[in-house]
């Protein structure tokens, strides 16, 4: 294995053999995680399991019972809270299996497959948190009156289409380029769309440290950053459009029929619930993405304490959220609070 010193080694092959002398890295390095830990991340895990599927439960009853066809704010709901639930069951259900000690390694088809799944489910979610701040700063922009419940449009399914779609193609070279490893393996490169550590002993195999290079600055600016840098945007532009219409409301109080009127106190509402998802997205994304770039471009002496860190913001958004979402969306608040009281 090349020394850690030598730039391109972080790119090259993400299987090689280590030496009885080395220090293992990636797939060889057993990070020391505590009791406490372990206990705390199953915690999130579950929280996470149940929390997403009561969300598409709940609100997509809801959506397939209204005779309109379903409000497309809840639609987004459903259909960001299934990537949660995918991420969370494909792949952190299996890395609280391998916590408790349980040994399991993949073929190398079984590998492409699973390394495939887990980049696509995990862009699907970042594009899916995205389009819900996209939509709503949309949706105040156009605040008007409404007659009837006409259902979401046809462009509502395009973009959903569209978000599967795309990232399902982006995920081919992650089908391509990981092959199964063994316990003397090591990982010279992560991604935070895919895993933080070998799992199932699945690892990155690029076969040349420019087309390594390449697939990962692509992800870190298509799926990682650009996402962050979007929804900060998009919920600066909610904000402003909010303080906007909260200002024309003060200056129509002599017409309380007025339909912005009406909107803008649920749509405030609504922006507060958004904005705390999409902080608490950035806030846990950002974290990761921090966490994983040291690991790949530095390899100090922090490594293996920003891999724990990198490991908790990854399921701290899919945990959250529907806690966040309980808070604010009436028929889910309304549901568990029937579950609670009885």
């Amino acid at each position: 294995m090349k020394s850690q010193t030598e730039a391109p080694s972080v790119w090259v092959r993400a299987m090689a053999e280590i030496p009885a002398t080395a220090e293992p890295i990636g797939m060889g390095l057993r990070i020391q995680v505590s009791a406490v830990q372990t206990v705390f991340y199953i915690l999130l895990v579950l929280i996470g399991i149940l929390g997403n599927a009561t969300i598409i439960f709940v609100i997509g009853e809801g959506v397939v019972k209204d005779q309109g066809g379903g409000r497309g704010s809840d639609m987004i709901l459903v259909n960001m809270a299934f990537s949660n639930l995918m991420v969370s069951i494909t792949r952190n259900a299996l890395l609280v299996i391998s916590d408790l000690g349980v040994e399991l390694y993949s073929s190398m088809e079984w590998c492409r497959f699973l390394m495939g799944l887990w980049v696509w489910l995990r862009s699907v979610n970042v594009w899916s948190t995205f389009f819900l701040s996209a939509f709503h700063f949309q949706t105040l922009r156009r605040i008007t009156p409404i007659a009837g419940n006409k259902g979401p449009s046809k462009i509502l399914f395009v973009i959903f289409g569209l978000i599967w779609i795309i990232n399902l193609l982006y995920s081919i070279p992650a089908y391509m380029f990981s092959t199964n490893g063994d316990k003397n393996a090591t990982e010279t490169l992560m991604l935070v769309s895919s895993t933080t550590r070998p799992l199932l002993g699945c690892v990155w195999n690029f076969p040349s440290s420019y087309s390594g290079l390449a697939y990962a600055t692509t992800s870190m600016v298509i799926h990682e950053s650009l996402p962050i840098v979007l929804m900060s945007f998009t919920n600066l532009g909610s904000l402003f459009t909010l303080y906007a219409h909260r200002r024309s409301v003060m200056l129509m109080q002599k017409n309380p029929e007025a339909p912005v009127i009406k909107r803008v106190p649920a749509e405030r509402r609504a922006a507060k619930v958004i904005l705390a998802l999409i902080m608490l997205f950035i806030t846990s994304w950002g974290t990761s993405i921090i966490s994983v770039n040291y690991f790949n471009y530095n390899r100090g002496s922090s490594t293996e304490f920003l891999l724990v860190i990198a490991r908790f913001a990854n399921i701290t958004f899919i945990a959250l959220s529907p806690i966040v979402l309980a808070f604010g969306h009436r028929r889910l608040r309304a549901v568990i609070k029937a579950l609670v009281s009885h």
